[in-house]
């Protein structure tokens, strides 16, 4: 149900808790009770995992306990690395958790947080670290609120997200993005506003996207486009793709077919308008994964029917490349096909060494290995074009980069490639995001023009780089630095971004 790449390489993957027992077995001094829990034994002793720690290098996996209901919750790393997850249901509904990463060999594990406790309850709601470390959650059923973490400011009313429900609700997991001037793009149904999180202003609402709703449970996604040194790192883009129409939800129409539009806006800019493309195929539930090159992937989903248990059909097994620079019109690439269906509960992550992790789905309320889009517990890695054997004459190799580096500092990296340069090389800083639900929580990439030459060893380059100038381009923590030579991406190295 939701997934999160840490600083080691690994991947938190997180599920639920109230369903019965899962697959994997927690070590026997780690059990839980639930009482709650029907499909429990009497007594309701759980010592099966619901929440795990996967390594993709060596494909092992290791248990992590967690204590209450982290069902359609949400989450983001902090600054020092640490994955806050805030919210669920049931007793979930107001608890704020914190997993502190360590390699797989390690013993960190899920810490359930005493206090505090959240002002509201939090289920689909979404977070987003601020400039200055802090988080803010947004929304949640029942919840058209705003607070943060730490909760060093007070909880605050967003009417714009009960305006923007609806008889099937639509308002659900917000799409939310940390603009370059410090305020934020909130996306709910099919509106938008931009936000000022300081004061609690709306500052503006932007047109409507015409296609219907996008947000849970109408399923499509959202990401923001690259923000880039060459304007400033003025300007903004955000793209939303995929959806279903209104009522399909609300009539259990599963087999209505899925949104076919993505539109793009300039958020940032005053007289930003919402541009539409049409996809190669209808998509809801799908992901938009950030890939180190600048373009999108989207993944996973189905071409009928809506989010929610039993609601989707006709998977959607092609992905699909957005290339953002290409002209209005060629910016489709369809790419090879999977075979395993990742339907309602799937993700998709970006791995360090540019492969993208999907995992996940199960359409059904409690576990189901059988049948129709059966719970999935297989795990696969899609390898994107720029990996591609006939690439490799072409990828860099980071030889040398720093562990922590300041905002608006220069920092230096030593790559080396295959055959000479032609062209810059770029150095493109990723976050690390909280997917669940077909958002990203926290997504964005800032580029980094390296500039640079040769030491003197054949085909080894020495760049200056300058870090973002601020929190607002990219927050506090910690980001995948990939060089980028042609499109063509090296294997990552965690670079901490410090106040």
């Amino acid at each position: 149900m939701h997934t999160a790449v840490t600083r080691f390489g690994t991947v938190v993957l997180l599920d639920r808790t109230g369903i019965g027992a899962s697959r994997l077995r927690l070590p026997r001094d780690r059990c839980r009770i639930d009482p709650g829990d029907s499909l429990l034994p009497a007594g309701g002793k759980d010592c099966s995992a619901h929440s795990a720690l996967f390594d993709p290098s060596s494909r092992r996996l290791r248990p992590l306990s967690v204590l209450t209901d982290t069902w359609c919750s949400s989450g983001q790393f902090l600054a020092n690395g640490t994955l806050l997850q805030s919210g669920g249901d049931l007793d979930g509904l107001r608890k704020l958790r914190a997993f502190s990463p360590c390699p797989l060999v390690g013993s960190c594990d899920w810490l359930e947080l005493d206090s505090p406790l959240l002002a509201d309850g939090r289920w689909y709601a979404t977070n987003q670290i601020l400039p200055d470390g802090s988080v803010v959650i947004v929304g949640g059923r029942a919840a058209p609120s705003v607070e943060f973490y730490p909760p060093s400011r007070p909880l605050r009313a967003f009417p714009f997200l009960a305006t923007a429900e609806d008889a099937q609700m639509d308002n659900l997991y917000p799409f939310v993005h940390l603009l370059p001037d410090g305020r934020l793009f909130v996306f709910a149904n099919a509106r938008s506003v931009l936000y000022d999180v300081d004061s609690g202003d709306v500052v503006r609402e932007y047109p409507e996207l015409d296609g219907g709703p996008r947000n849970y449970p109408s399923g499509g996604s959202s990401t923001m486009l690259p923000l880039d040194p060459a304007d400033g790192y003025a300007r903004a883009e955000v793209v939303v793709c995929g959806g279903a129409q209104y009522g399909v939800f609300l009539h259990r129409q599963t087999d209505m077919p899925a949104a076919t539009t993505c539109g793009r806006i300039s958020a940032i800019d005053p007289d930003g308008a919402w541009a539409v493309e049409e996809m190669p195929f209808p998509r809801v539930m799908g992901d938009m994964v950030m890939l180190p090159t600048g373009e999108v992937l989207i993944i996973n989903g189905a071409q009928s029917g809506s989010q929610g248990y039993e609601m989707g059909s006709n998977p959607c097994l092609n992905p699909v490349l957005y290339r953002p620079d290409q002209p209005a019109g060629l910016r489709f690439m369809t790419l090879t096909p999977t075979t395993i269906p990742r339907m309602y509960h799937s993700t998709a992550n970006l791995l360090p060494d540019g492969r993208v992790l999907v995992a996940g789905s199960n359409p059904h309320y409690f576990y189901r290995f059988a049948g129709d889009f059966p719970t999935e517990l297989r795990v696969e890695a899609f390898s994107p074009e720029y990996l591609a054997a006939d690439k490799a004459s072409l990828r860099p190799v980071i030889k040398a980069a720093p562990e922590r580096v300041w905002y608006g500092d220069e920092f230096v990296m030593e790559v080396e490639v295959p055959l000479p340069l032609v062209g810059l090389m770029e150095v493109n800083l990723l976050s690390a995001p909280f997917a669940t639900h077909s958002f990203s929580q926290g997504q964005r990439m800032a580029v980094t023009v390296a500039d640079g030459g040769g030491d003197g060893t054949p085909y080894r380059y020495r760049f200056g780089c300058k870090a973002p100038p601020d929190g607002r381009v990219a927050p506090p923590g910690y980001y995948m630095a990939f060089a980028v030579n042609q499109m063509v991406p090296s294997v990552a190295r965690w670079v901490q971004l410090v106040l």
